[in-house]
């Protein structure tokens, strides 16, 4: 890696001001792109400029000034002449400014333009410094104030580079690829992006390295995906037995269309000789658990264990309730030594709430293979979890695990052999993220609900007239018989705090809204025993209204509750209110859920709306991609993998499935092999510790 020291127009002082802002080499400046662009051959001159409008002009410093208000705040003001009118620009609270605006130095500013006294002005626009730069678009960097950086610093630093080392650059993509994607060379690119004679160059230039940006990342979790399957020796599951078809056939009720497809791709999987390494995707509601089970009594009549992993108690002992019932009848050879040919299918459980007798007793049985199915939570992991032979793992909500949490039960395979892994989530993924954060993973959708669900009547209530009909729906509910939820303001801070804040509400709501009701209180800072309790008498209808957090996110399941209402709605994310709405409309009666909260930012209203608009999770999902990018997604992404500088999940849907496309064909073919410069590109992405496993063939 060549260090940007080495360019003759980076003292060692600009090279410290450059690592401030994370460029050290020549490649980190070079992939240091513009922001955004100035068009000297169409740009807005002052005298054009239109009162009430956000224009970006480029001109030149004549005068500066600075003093205090009245207020002894400190103002600067400075005047700007483009040859054509001036533009007076006024700063409250910026002292600095009257140093970087100095007089004859050439500044881009964007803001509202404003008439004041009969000039035109600007109050705290944002300011790029561009220098004299002649070209016909004007790239405009990122700055650093902190670092002392400018954008034409920066501007020439990075034409330096262009000229004296990527003049030459090799293209590592292949000429075919290229040419069927329509895209630019490398070289030209970087030109481009940096440097364009036009808009449309560097539109071009940026699509080209966009590409390789997510090019890059498909071919990583591609190889990752090879090498298990190559690596990892998996168990051949036998699908000829009736354990299965005896279960699916004795439910009450049957299977969606999507469920059935969703069991044959997954029994399909473990039959091969490859570990399953699948990704379950399902709206709320859906029946992830019955795929699931399927999946793990597939494992369980040839013989095997099956693990199921969920991230908080409540779920937990929720799916071990959920699966005993399920599994009530149902029995598998009792195996050599027994007295009985046959036995009961055992599901046993594993928290932090089990004491140390029970589970040296379940650490006992589950290693001489007494135990079926152990459902439980992080607990699974600890040394002391040993299986006889596990043959199936299943992870619930795995956005609430890690990638190396989901790898440690991997391990806990008989000899060799790999146990099939299936990785559920309640939270829909747009498409494009799921191909990105979870490429490494088959994908399948259960994208039916099952049949008699009613969909919940969403309300917005922005004022107290429609906050008032909400708690008149709560109880006109509660008096046909059925229950409620509210769930409370989400509190920043410590759990403490939001217990504090439901407890508070819930004395509130008691003696007010909900006087002569049953409610119950539900938090994370009860004790055990006493969330049980509270859980239990509500399942059981001795509590008209349960008062909670954001404890009952997941794994609640009482189709009797058929309103919710959620209070300071604005401040939740999408996802989560969906996965709250979720809690109702379980049964056949008509649901509602209601939405406190004024919409306090455009980005909330939006959010609401779209609640409102629809309880199709999948479409919340991109809509949620829309609104708040791609960089929460990104943070659950796999380790290994390089930022995204140019190319968006959002933006460039149809990019991603084209560069995972391009992936799959030079993995699967041998180019990357035969492809040094690509290789190594990767290389410098990969963590060192995965190296040797995806690059030793």
């Amino acid at each position: 890696m060549i260090e940007v020291g080495r360019l003759s127009s980076v003292s060692a002082d600009r090279a410290d001001k450059l690592a401030q802002v994370g460029v050290e080499t020549v490649l980190d400046l070079v992939t240091h792109y513009p922001r955004r662009y100035v068009d000297r051959t169409n740009q807005v001159t002052i005298d054009e400029l239109v009162e009430g409008e956000e224009a970006t002009v480029l001109a030149t410093v004549r005068k500066v000034g600075s003093r205090p208000t009245r207020s002894r705040r400190p103002m600067v003001e400075a005047d700007l002449f483009d040859g054509r009118g001036y533009l007076h620009l006024t700063f409250f609270n910026q002292p600095w400014r009257a140093k970087q605006l100095r007089e004859g130095t050439e500044v881009v500013v964007w803001g509202k333009v404003e008439r004041f006294r009969g000039r035109r002005q600007m109050t705290n626009p944002v300011v790029d410094l561009v220098g004299d730069r002649t070209g016909r678009i004007v790239p405009v960097y990122p700055q650093s104030e902190k670092a002392g950086l400018t954008s034409w610093q920066i501007a020439a630093n990075v034409e330096e580079a262009l000229d004296t080392w990527c003049r030459d650059l090799v293209d590592p993509l292949p000429a075919s690829v290229r040419e069927r994607q329509h895209l630019a060379g490398r070289a030209w690119s970087l030109r481009a992006t940096h440097l364009p004679e036009t808009e449309a160059d560097h539109r071009a230039g940026r699509r080209r390295l966009g590409f390789d940006e997510l090019l890059r990342l498909q071919l990583i979790l591609v190889m990752r995906k090879r090498a298990t399957e190559r690596e990892a020796r998996g168990i051949l599951h036998s699908t000829g037995g009736q354990l299965v078809d005896r279960f699916l056939g004795g439910l009450p009720y049957a299977l969606t269309g999507a469920q059935r497809r969703a069991i044959d791709e997954i029994r399909a999987d473990m039959a091969g000789p490859h570990p399953m390494h699948r990704l379950l995707q399902g709206d709320v509601g859906a029946g992830k658990t019955l795929v699931a089970l399927a999946a793990m009594l597939t494992s369980v009549e040839g013989g095997h264990q099956a693990a199921m992993m969920a991230p908080t108690e409540v779920l937990a002992e929720q799916h071990h309730a959920n699966l005993t019932a399920l599994v009530q009848g149902l029995q598998v050879d009792a195996g050599e030594g027994s007295l009985f040919a046959s036995r009961d299918v055992t599901v046993g459980l594993l928290t932090n709430r089990t004491t140390a007798a029970a589970r040296a007793r379940l650490h006992a049985r589950l290693a001489e293979g007494g135990i079926d199915i152990l459902v439980g939570t992080h607990a699974l992991l600890t040394e002391a979890v040993t299986f006889a032979d596990l043959g199936a793992v299943v992870i619930d909500e795995q956005h609430r695990f890690g990638v190396e949490q989901r790898a440690v039960l991997r391990t806990k395979g008989a000899g060799e052999s790999v146990p099939d892994v299936l990785v559920m989530t309640a939270t829909p993924i747009p498409r494009t993220a799921a191909m990105t954060v979870f490429g490494d993973l088959d994908t399948t959708v259960l994208d039916e609900l099952p049949p008699g669900r009613t969909p919940v009547t969403t309300v917005w209530a922005r004022g107290e007239l429609e906050e008032a009909a909400a708690w008149e729906r709560v109880r006109t509910e509660v008096a046909a018989g059925r229950q409620a939820y509210v769930v409370c303001p989400l509190v920043e801070g410590s759990e403490r705090v939001q217990a504090r804040s439901a407890t508070e509400e819930y004395e509130q709501l008691a003696a007010g809204e909900l006087a002569g009701l049953a409610v119950g209180l539900l938090h994370g800072q009860l004790p055990a025993a006493e969330k049980d309790a509270v859980m239990e008498r509500y399942r059981v209808r001795k509590l008209d209204v349960l008062v909670a957090t954001t404890v009952i996110e997941v794994g609640v399941d009482v189709p009797n509750a058929t309103v919710m209402v959620i209070e300071d709605a604005d401040r939740f994310g999408m996802a989560q209110l969906h996965q709250l709405r979720g809690r109702v409309g379980r049964g056949a009666d008509q649901s509602w859920c209601f939405l406190f909260g004024a919409g306090a930012t455009e980005e909330a209203a939006t959010r609401l709306q779209a609640l409102v608009d629809s309880t199709d999770g999948f479409a919340l999902a991109e809509i949620d991609l829309d609104l708040r990018g791609e960089g929460t997604i990104l943070g659950a992404r796999q380790k290994g993998v390089s930022d995204l500088k140019l190319a968006s999940l959002r933006r460039h849907r149809k990019t991603v499935g084209q560069a995972r496309e391009v992936a799959f064909e030079l993995v699967d073919s041998g180019e990357l092999a035969r492809n040094p410069e690509l290789a190594e590109e990767l290389r410098l992405l990969v963590d060192p510790e995965e190296q040797e496993y995806l690059f030793k063939s």
